[in-house]
């Protein structure tokens, strides 16, 4: 029985690793921009996920821009129930015509409306073709729990994206208030299993998701994630992200807006006082040879000044590299900080590492900032 045990764990903790774990072919190619990352777990299986979110080879884009155009033609003309090409905007026709006060020009305004949204939605797929995103999770402690919170991160990330993409052509702030949600604690859900609430951890996860355009531009959201940094090639040190404009929420499932109309049904750690927006998002731009490092807390907590100095000069002596190279070199670092707490008989703070390096070509085109997939306002 413990041997069968034993042999279920490993095929458990194989599987979770190797689905976490994107590969060299998914990496986007944008002009003039340069990216890699690696992730090296703590145990056989880790709670640190990575992904590039290449939108050219995911999705098929250009057929998801004809599907909006089409509806964008086909809003304007009323289809009659039953008929071939009835859809939704047909029905709420059908619902307003139902009504009381109801007047012909109120069809026309809305088909107008939803025509014009589809050609929006057909815009902001085409956006996309230039712009490439990158989402790192750090899923609380690390081994098999970790690894399966993480992967329930991954997998309604991308269930939520798909919806997105069909509605608005692009990310937005409602993508990660859902994603949230999914993690925040479920007081209905455990009452119903009989549960106590104190009883059993907590799916909380921290995450920082972004997108970047040629022109050097990274917009992101932060969900309680240790805050990227931005090695100068000019100044030969670490600049700031603007922290005055950077917000930077509790980590997933912790904080849940209090006009949320479930909030009731959550058992929140804080309520925050609106859901995120696109006022929340964090726009650095990433200057020709400049490199933004983003990690996790497996590689540094984000506030050891000894660390980030150390880290400092590591980039000084390698900024000439490769993406990939350099991620190498911080994870090898990083490693060898682990060999000595365990030599130092601390091996429980040895903890999973991700390291994810998007570099800025000496080369990179100018130009302003497109709206970008997370970029435009609705």
């Amino acid at each position: 029985m413990e041997l069968e045990r034993a042999s279920l764990d490993s095929g458990i903790d194989a599987y979770l690793r190797a689905r976490l774990m994107p590969v060299e072919g998914a990496i986007p190619h944008l002009p003039g921009i340069e990216m890699y990352g690696d992730t090296i777990p703590a145990g056989t299986v880790g709670g640190d996920l990575f992904e590039y979110i290449n939108f050219q080879q995911r999705y098929d884009i250009g057929t998801r821009i004809e599907q909006a155009l089409k509806l964008s033609k086909e809003f304007l003309v009323p289809h009659p129930p039953g008929t071939p090409g009835h859809n939704a905007v047909d029905d709420q026709v059908e619902w307003l015509k139902s009504r009381s006060g109801y007047r012909p020009e109120m069809e026309a305004a809305y088909r107008e409306a939803r025509s014009l949204e589809e050609l929006r939605v057909a815009e902001d797929l085409g956006d996309l073709c230039t712009t490439a995103g990158v989402l790192v999770v750090d899923a609380q402690g690390h081994g098999v729990i970790s690894a399966k919170i993480a992967s329930t991160v991954h997998d309604t990330f991308h269930a939520l994206m798909l919806s997105e993409l069909d509605r608005y052509g692009k990310t937005t702030p409602d993508l990660f208030e859902m994603l949230n949600l999914r993690l925040a604690h479920s007081v209905t859900a455990r009452n119903a299993l009989g549960r106590s609430l104190q009883e059993g951890a907590r799916e909380i996860a921290t995450m920082l998701y972004g997108e970047v355009r040629p022109s050097g531009h990274f917009r992101f959201v932060n969900f309680g994630h240790p805050p990227p940094l931005l090695f100068s090639a000019a100044a030969h040190k670490f600049i700031e992200v603007d922290k005055g404009r950077m917000v930077r929420f509790l980590p997933l499932g912790l904080e849940v807006p209090e006009d949320d109309p479930d909030r009731k049904r959550y058992l929140s750690m804080h309520v925050r006082r609106r859901p995120a927006d696109y006022s929340d998002l964090t726009d650095t731009l990433i200057k020709p040879g400049d490199i933004l490092f983003l990690y996790t807390d497996g590689v540094y907590d984000g506030r050891d000044e000894g660390q980030r100095h150390d880290l400092e000069q590591l980039m000084r002596d390698h900024h000439l590299l490769s993406a990939k190279d350099i991620c190498t070199a911080l994870l090898e670092r990083a490693v060898k900080m682990d060999d000595r707490l365990r030599d130092t008989g601390e091996p429980d703070i040895v903890d999973d590492k991700t390291v994810f390096i998007i570099k800025c070509s000496e080369t990179s085109p100018d130009g302003s900032p497109g709206p970008g997939a997370l970029g435009s306002q609705g």
